[in-house]
């Protein structure tokens, strides 16, 4: 533990001392004095120094108003960096040991030598492996790109840096670039002026891809290969494809009124412009690599008596590519350009290097093949030729709207208010019909015109050019049937898969009728070809009911999901909409996985990567390669040796504890009548909207209050005071009536033997690591009415109280004792975040004391913001 801690340590002293100069040349001594006094005041009182936490608040509360912002940048600075030495810890050659437990698929591997499974079940199950990662745009990622760009450099400094062969000029230089880049990042603006657009956002996420996963992913499969030839002597298939990355951005129109058919039109074309550009750079290195001379029979074929035959099989390919990004440079542009010698589908590309594949291979040149080429090949089973698959989300009501300005126009009433069993006839009629449903004369508003020019763009790209098409808040099988009758109306020549999403812990618990009236009907069952994927949402379930209940009606609508699809014969896939923070679903990849119901994960994961936990998990080559390690060993190890199924008496508890939890949250949430207010003075819910943080609006409706804000907003505002109350509320208190009610045994037996509530368990602990009471009552004490303090006592004092129930049940003597490297990283935050969360409080203090815009002020508030997500991490 020690021997590790050192060597962090040492980088984030590096790190905080060059920031320290970069400080000084910028400010002058005196304020980087101040601000190490408030380093030095936090640290102490961070240790239970109560007078030094007094003496903090009152170094912060008499800043004057010119010394606010360098402070907060400051802070929030040193947390950005310190993250970016705990990511780098994470893969650091020196401290990996260290740092990690076992290699994932390592050690899975030797458990299933040792085990009773058969080779030909480990190979099936290898075969069938499918990881499929949706990045989407939430606003939860504060950082600009220019910043995370420095912070990947930064991060390669500190890999040369570990080499302990460097020379002292070799060691200088690389310091120095250090302080350069930190230099830069302190110069640049931390916050984004205006908000992203949804192409903007888009680029963000083809970022992602060139600069981390378009090397993660080749270097995952060929570690995963390695480790499988050790274990079992046998080699991944060529044409393996485990691993596909899809996204929102551009594609969610739900609740984002800037997400147009136009804009989706222009981030696919972006998409397959980007491809290319991508697979140029690869060609161009192979062309320069391969000047081999013998080939096989088949590429001379191809070459005729070239002298160079991979050089000029790949040359043609160049030729393509260079002629593809040309042609969609060209239509992004709105010139007319003619579609000659273009990339149109994966084979081209596919065909060619194949062939210099095998080639070489025949040719007795297996070491240069498994090179290069064999990644370029890798990456395009992965990518495709359109580098993401874009899915398309919309919400439910919008289709409905389509379906009545149509029944309207023949005549035929409001679709709308049909019953149910109406609405199924009518829809399964006319997917059988032969004739056209729209109506010739017909001119749709523009709301639904903006629904249909969507289901036309679909029509018009080719299929892999799409993942799914997602319905939120899906209610009934009316709500996916009306989707597929649209794009059957349009024209589209493909099977899309049609997603509904369950959202609310009543659709949670209606998901399995809706599956099973959907199933019994043939022509949908020909619509799916036997493939049905559905969505679980995590985020608006936990903000409806609470984490505890949410978390069980997800787990039994799973089961019933799974159990529906294979009685009918049809492969499940489960879509997992979670977030990074506890609050919306987010828990360690690995446990998450493992803790969901046995057979759920059979027809392989798919799940989104929002916010900043795409940067925090897959923002660096070696990172992310770790992260695609984990998700396989756990989605192999749920199929292989699957967790047990429940006990009834367990099961019996869980609707105790659901229902008791429940109703504990809502009583806050929904029932308390100073709830809305208290909530909006102690947290800076209403000054998020001035953070430029996403394309989409933080709200539904513009008018509306708590129940109409997103859940991401909801959990990043309480985030920000450090009570992280949706994270927590409700589940404690019904462990505890649990206790009361002489249920403390099985609650142990469910925390040593089942991993859905041990995880359950491991994710409050830490939260409760991340709250503090004495910040939470600050923001009190300095933003709220006296009238609502007692609300807040009553939170803070629920919050002890749980703590040491769920301590109780784990038989722990304090928080995060199974993870004590985790909770030393929070600890070495903390000492950043709390001076940031002080400042927050002083500023919103003065915010909403000042009358009209005081820009100072208000670009310190965001500063701290950013700098305590940054500090909390898994923001939202």
């Amino acid at each position: 533990m020690n021997d590790k801690n050192d060597v962090l340590k040492s980088n984030v002293n590096m790190l905080g001392r060059l920031l320290g100069n970069t400080i000084r040349n910028a400010h002058g001594d005196e304020l980087l004095a101040k601000v190490e006094e408030i380093r030095k005041l936090s640290k102490s009182a961070s240790a239970g120094n109560a007078d030094d936490h007094d003496n903090l608040i009152e170094v912060l509360q008499s800043l004057p108003n010119d010394q606010l912002l360098p402070v907060a940048h400051a802070f929030s600075q040193f947390l950005n960096l310190t993250n970016i030495a705990e990511q780098y810890h994470t893969v650091s050659r020196h401290c990996g040991e260290l740092v990690r437990s076992p290699d994932a698929l390592d050690s899975l591997f030797q458990r299933l030598k040792s085990s009773d499974i058969s080779r030909a079940e480990i190979e099936k199950a290898i075969t069938d492996l499918k990881i499929e990662l949706v990045l989407t745009a939430h606003p939860t990622e504060i950082a600009r790109r220019t910043t995370i760009h420095k912070l990947i450099q930064i991060n390669q400094c500190l890999s040369k840096l570990e080499l302990g062969d460097l020379s002292l000029s070799e060691r200088k230089k690389s310091e120095l670039r250090l302080e350069q880049l930190i230099a830069q990042a302190w110069h640049s603006d931390v916050i984004r002026q205006k908000r992203p657009t949804p192409l903007d956002e888009a680029k963000w996420g083809y970022a992602v891809i060139e600069n981390s996963l378009w090397q993660a992913v080749p270097e995952f499969l060929r570690q995963f290969d390695q480790k499988l030839n050790k274990h079992f002597g046998q080699c991944l298939p060529i044409d393996v494809s485990p691993i596909q990355i899809s996204s929102w951005m551009g594609g969610d129109r739900d609740g984002n009124p800037f997400v147009t058919s136009t804009v989706t039109r222009q981030v696919l074309l972006l998409s397959r412009w980007k491809a290319a550009d991508l697979y140029l750079i690869d060609i161009q290195e192979l062309i320069n690599e391969l000047s081999m001379t013998r080939c096989n029979d088949f590429v001379r074929t191809l070459v005729g008596d070239a002298h160079e035959p991979y050089r000029a099989l790949l040359k043609s390919l160049r030729k393509t590519l260079i002629n593809t990004i040309n042609y969609f440079d060209a239509q992004m542009k709105g010139q007319r350009v003619d579609e000659k010698d273009i990339l149109t589908n994966v084979d081209q590309l596919w065909t060619k290097l194949h062939a210099c594949y095998q080639s070489l291979n025949e040719c007795g040149m297996s070491i240069i093949a498994d090179g290069l080429l064999l990644d370029t090949i890798h990456r395009v089973q992965c990518f495709g030729i359109n580098l993401i698959k874009l899915d398309i989300r919309q919400e439910s009501s919008r289709h409905t709207e389509v379906l009545s300005e149509i029944t309207h126009c023949l005549g035929m009433g409001d679709y709308g208010q049909w019953s149910e069993q109406d609405k199924q006839t009518f829809l399964i009629r006319e997917l059988s019909s032969k004739r056209p449903l729209l109506p010739r004369d017909w001119v749709p508003s523009h709301a639904v015109q903006e629904v249909l020019d969507t289901c036309r763009i679909i029509a018009q790209q080719p299929r892999e050019a799409f993942g799914a098409y997602v319905i939120s808040m899906t209610r009934s099988a009316s709500d996916v049937l009306v989707v597929h009758l649209l794009l059957k109306e349009i024209g589209c020549p493909f099977r899309m898969d049609v997603c509904p999403l369950f959202e609310t812990v009543k659709d949670l618990n209606n998901a399995r009728s809706v599956i099973s009236q959907l199933l019994i009907t043939d022509c949908y069952r020909g619509f799916i070809q036997n493939f049905q994927m559905v969505m679980i949402g995590y985020s608006d379930s936990a903000k409806d009911a609470g984490v505890m209940a949410a978390g069980w009606a997800q787990y039994k609508a799973m089961e019933a999901l799974v159990s529906v699809c294979e009685s009918a014969g049809v492969d499940l896939v489960l879509f997992h909409g979670r977030g990074g923070s506890i609050g919306r679903g987010g828990a360690p990849a690995h446990a998450a996985l493992l803790s969901q119901p046995p057979k759920s994960l059979k027809s392989g994961l798919r799940v989104t990567e929002q916010g900043e936990m795409i940067r925090f998990k897959l923002g660096l080559p070696d990172v992310a390669t770790n992260s695609l390690n984990l998700y396989a060993s756990a989605i192999l190890e749920a199929n292989l040796l699957p967790p047990p199924d429940p006990k009834q008496e367990w099961r019996d508890l869980m609707e105790i504890l659901s229902d008791v939890s429940c109703e504990a949250y809502r009583d806050v949430v929904r029932g308390h009548k100073d709830f809305v207010s208290y909530f909006r003075s102690a947290t800076p819910e209403l000054e998020l909207d001035k953070l430029p943080l996403g394309s989409r609006p933080s709200k539904r409706n513009p008018d509306g209050g708590v129940e109409s804000l997103r859940a991401i907003p909801w959990i990043f505002a309480w985030s920000q005071n450090r009570l992280l109350l949706p994270a927590w509320l409700g589940a404690g208190q019904a462990i505890q009536y649990s206790i009361d009610h002489g249920y403390l045994k099985h609650l142990e037996d469910m925390c040593r033997e089942w991993p859905f509530f041990s995880t359950r368990l491991g994710m409050l602990e830490m939260v409760y690591t991340k709250t503090s009471v004495s910040v939470s009552k600050y923001y009190d004490k300095k933003l709220v009415d006296q009238k609502l303090w007692p609300l807040g006592e009553q939170l803070r004092s629920r919050l002890v109280q749980d703590i040491k129930t769920v301590l109780m049940v784990e038989n722990s003597a304090h928080l995060m004792e199974q993870n004590p490297w985790g909770a030393e990283a929070i600890s070495l935050r903390n000492i950043y975040v709390e001076p940031l969360n002080m400042l927050q409080a002083e500023l919103l203090y003065r915010t909403r004391s000042v009358k009209g815009v005081h820009k100072q002020l208000d670009d310190a508030l965001m500063v701290t913001i950013a700098g305590i997500a940054a500090g909390m991490r898994n923001t939202g």
